[in-house]
C-alpha cells in the first residue's frame, strides 16, 4: 500500500485509491505513517487527536477509530482483515508498510541522495530532485488536522522542501545555468527573504550573468531585512559572497 502525505491524504492499494473519511481517521493513519513499522504510542495518538483537551472517553474513542480504520480499509481494499497492516502492540499501534511506499519518507531520502551528487554529478542531482519536487500535490498533511506529530512533520517537510530547492539550484550552477535560475531565485528570495542561501545564490547567478551591481544590490536587500526582522547582520557566507563580487575573483564563475 502506498500511503501519499504531500497534499491531501491519499492511500493506494493496487492502483486504486481508498478515501478515507473524517479528520480523527486521517490523523490516526498520517501519525502511524510518519514512522511505518515502529510502534506509535497509544499515549501520542491521544495527543495528536485531542491535545489537552482529552475526554473522558479518550481511549475508547482511539480504539473505536483504529477499528473503523480497519473496517474501512478492509472494505476498500478487499482484504477480509486489515489486522496485519494496523497492528496492535502492548503500547500502542503499527501501520505496516515499507517506508519507501510513504511519500513524505521517500521524499526526504531522495533529497538526502541528490545531495550527494551535486557536485560530482549535477544532472543526476537534478534528475532525483526533480522527481522528487513532483510528488507535492499541494501543502503536507492538508487535511490531517492539526496535532503536534502532523505539525512538526509539516514543518520538517516544507524545510527539506527549501533545502532541496537550494541544492537543485546549487546543481543548476554548476552546469552553468546562471541566467535560467535568476526569476526563480528572485521568488523564492521574495518568499522567503531572511533565507540568506537563497540570496548567495542569486548574487552569484547575477554575477555570472554580468549584473554585479544588482548582486551586491542582493546582499543589500538581505542585510536590510535581516536588521529589520532580526537585529542581525548577514552570516559569513554572504559576506565572503559579497567579498568575492567586489573583488571580482574568478572562483565566482566556476
Amino acid at each position: 500500500m502506498q500511503v501519499k502525505l504531500l497534499g491531501p491524504l491519499q492511500l493506494i492499494e493496487e492502483g486504486v485509491s481508498i478515501e478515507i473519511p473524517g479528520e480523527k481517521l486521517r490523523a490516526i493513519t498520517a501519525a502511524l505513517a510518519l514512522t511505518p513499522g515502529t510502534p506509535v504510542l497509544a499515549a501520542d495518538l491521544l495527543d495528536e487527536l485531542w491535545g489537552d483537551r482529552l475526554p473522558k472517553t479518550a481511549e475508547n474513542s482511539l480504539q473505536s477509530h483504529i477499528a473503523r480504520l480497519r473496517r474501512i480499509l478492509a472494505r476498500q481494499t478487499g482484504r477480509p482483515s486489515t489486522r496485519d497492516l494496523i497492528r496492535t502492540t502492548h503500547s500502542g499501534y503499527v501501520l505496516d508498510v515499507d517506508p519507501e511506499d510513504v511519500d513524505a519518507l521517500w521524499f526526504t531520502h531522495t533529497v538526502e541522495t541528490a545531495s550527494q551528487y551535486v557536485g560530482k554529478d549535477p544532472e543526476r542531482a537534478i534528475e532525483l530532485l526533480s522527481a522528487a519536487f513532483a510528488a507535492w500535490r499541494g501543502p503536507a498533511l492538508l487535511d490531517a488536522g492539526n496535532g503536534m506529530t502532523c505539525r512538526i512533520a509539516y514543518a520538517r517537510l516544507e524545510e527539506t522542501k527549501l533545502i532541496g530547492r537550494e541544492l537543485f539550484i546549487a546543481a543548476q550552477l554548476k552546469r552553468g545555468r546562471h541566467q535560467q535560475v535568476i526569476p526563480e531565485l528572485e521568488q523564492l528570495l521574495t518568499q522567503h527573504p531572511l533565507r540568506e542561501r537563497f540570496g548567495e545564490q542569486l548574487m552569484t547567478a547575477l554575477y555570472r550573468s554580468g549584473r554585479q551591481a544588482d548582486a551586491i544590490s542582493v546582499y543589500r536587500r538581505v542585510q536590510h531585512n535581516l536588521s529589520a526582522e532580526l537585529g542581525i547582520d548577514p552570516g559569513p557566507g554572504m559576506q565572503r559572497k559579497l567579498k568575492e563580487v567586489l573583488q571580482q575573483e574568478e572562483n565566482l564563475l566556476r
